[in-house]
């Protein structure tokens, strides 16, 4: 596995900067190449890192196959330290020095946006594995996880409704950028289809890191005790400020059952170390979660645990989350595009996706279609239990078509 630090950033930079430009594609090799773009240090680290390991695991398992076209497939890693242009300046190298076929990467939409204008400049291809606030349709991204209509909404449904709680009040938290900042835009315009007015709403934002919530915590204390029907807190913050938010949280004594919590970036690895026991309830909504049933997932748990005890992959092997999964079905799926154009240049790659599909460990069979290069997938709604996990509260009977504009924005 091939690694990027900045220290070879700057070699690299140099050694261009002395040589003429030479283009070679990415096959010209006994390997063919794809690129991560996932921090191992910074607030982002112990949760992109993770991504790292699973697609060199889904890498291996191709090679053992016999590879792609005749090739073994090599993952170079990158560390841009969750400095969002760090992204950008590591992607070029990765496109233009490196000649992957793809790239794999990105956590939080400001390192998507970073990244954006160089897969776009350079015609590469950008496989991004998380859910996020769509509003974007580039022909070089590959968006793997899911648009607000998929995820987000039928979580706030979920709760607005019978089954739910009934919340009529929205206590908006999060980082301050784009994902967060998106999001609650897209679901102020949907409660104000529902005849919900402004005064049942609040947004506050924290800067990336944050970790002292207890003045943002008595604020929600504040706000759902005044009255005006059921309230709720919409998590958007990202990173490290997560598991400081639910200790805080917790020692303050709020209760989910009382005001529940959906935290839309959570994963099973925000709840590790925690005392999960004061937390059950609250909720999160991905494209996987560790609990999902069926045979295919409990695959897929075994062989990441036994990847992390080969390879010494300084991460649980008993946690999985769900960009781990959309990273290794990643690239799966680029695999099977590259095999399906019998070549790995990107414009036949992406005229392949059409009608392409891969059974994931979710136990839903992602596709894709002509439209537009979103994946469709299934959808979970996730419940805090006191393992530091999460139960399958609720999940879609199907894979319901990608949106990417929201009418609602």
């Amino acid at each position: 596995m091939t690694r990027i630090t900045r220290r070879t950033t700057l070699q690299m930079t140099a050694a261009a900067l002395a040589m003429p430009a030479i283009i070679r594609p990415a096959w010209a090799a006994d390997t063919v190449k794809l690129g991560c773009l996932f921090s191992s240090s910074g607030t982002m680290a112990n949760l992109e890192g993770r991504l790292n390991y699973v697609a060199r695991m889904a890498a291996e398992e191709i090679n053992a196959s016999g590879g792609v076209l005749g090739r073994q497939v090599e993952i170079v890693v990158t560390n841009p330290a969750s400095d969002w242009p760090t992204y950008a300046q590591m992607g070029r190298q990765l496109l233009q020095e490196q000649k992957v076929a793809a790239l794999l990467g990105c956590w939080t939409s400001v390192s998507r946006k970073s990244v954006l204008p160089v897969v776009e400049q350079n015609n590469g291809l950008l496989f991004y594995p998380l859910h996020f606030e769509g509003e974007e349709n580039s022909k070089n991204v590959v968006y793997m996880n899911s648009p607000p209509s998929s995820s987000v909404l039928p979580a706030v449904d979920y709760l607005m409704g019978p089954d739910g709680v009934g919340a009529k009040r929205f206590f908006m938290l999060g980082s301050d950028y784009v994902w967060p900042r998106t999001i609650n835009k897209i679901l102020k315009g949907y409660w104000t289809t529902k005849g919900i007015a402004p005064a049942a709403w609040r947004e506050e934002y924290v800067p990336f890191g944050f970790s002292n919530f207890q003045n943002l915590v008595n604020q929600i204390r504040s706000f759902t005790s005044a009255g005006g029907g059921q309230p709720i807190v919409v998590l958007t913050v990202v990173g490290s400020s997560i598991p400081d938010f639910l200790r805080e949280y917790t020692n303050q004594g709020l209760k989910p059952t009382d005001i529940p919590v959906l935290g839309l970036d959570m994963v099973e690895a925000d709840l590790e170390g925690l005392n999960t026991t004061g937390l059950v309830g609250t909720l999160n909504c991905w494209a996987y979660l560790q609990n999902a049933p069926g045979p295919r997932n409990q695959k897929f748990l075994a062989d990441w645990a036994a990847y992390v005890k080969k390879s010494g992959a300084p991460f649980s092997g008993t946690t999985v989350i769900d960009p781990m999964v959309s990273t290794y079905d990643s690239v799966r799926m680029w695999a099977l595009a590259a095999q399906k154009a019998g070549s790995f240049d990107v414009p036949q790659v992406r005229g392949a996706f059409a009608g392409l599909t891969f059974d994931d460990p979710s136990g839903y069979t992602l596709s894709m279609n002509a439209d537009n290069n979103y994946v469709a997938r299934g959808v979970f709604i996730g419940s805090v239990n006191d393992k530091q996990g999460f139960d399958v509260l609720w999940q879609s009977k199907g894979t319901p078509k990608p949106v990417p504009f929201s009418p609602y924005s």
